[in-house]
C-alpha cells in the first residue's frame, strides 16, 4: 500500500469511527417514548442505505468486496423490514378493538 492509500485508510476508518459515536450519543438521548415514532421515520433513511448498499454491491469487483457488499445490503434489508414491523406494531396499539357480544337470550325462548 502506498502512503496515499494508508492515508485515504485512515480518514475512513477516523470518519466511521466518529459516525458510530455520534449516532450512539444520539439515540441514548432519545426517550423511550419517542423511539418507536422516530423509528417510524426512520424507514425513508434506512431505505436510502439499502439503495447505496446497493449501488456499493453494483461497483463490487474483488470476491471480499462483493461479499462484505451482499452483508450490506443483507442488513440494510433488515433494518427496512424491522422498521416496518415496529410501525406496524405501533400503529396496532391505537386500533379500536372489536368487541364481539353475544347475543342476548330470546324472551320467547325463556317463557317456554
Amino acid at each position: 500500500m502506498t502512503a496515499e492509500e494508508i492515508n485515504g485508510l485512515l480518514t475512513n476508518l477516523t470518519v466511521f469511527t466518529l459516525a458510530i459515536l455520534v449516532g450512539i450519543a444520539v439515540i441514548s438521548k432519545v426517550p423511550a417514548t419517542l423511539h418507536t415514532p422516530l423509528m417510524s421515520g426512520a424507514n425513508s433513511i434506512h431505505g436510502i442505505v439499502l439503495v447505496g448498499a446497493m449501488l456499493i454491491a453494483l461497483a463490487a469487483t474483488e470476491p471480499i468486496s462483493q461479499l462484505v457488499s451482499l452483508i450490506a445490503v443483507a442488513f440494510a434489508t433488515m433494518n427496512v423490514v424491522g422498521g416496518y414491523v415496529v410501525t406496524d406494531r405501533m400503529l396496532q396499539m391505537f386500533r379500536k378493538k372489536v368487541v364481539v357480544t353475544k347475543p342476548a337470550a330470546d324472551d320467547s325462548e325463556a317463557a317456554s
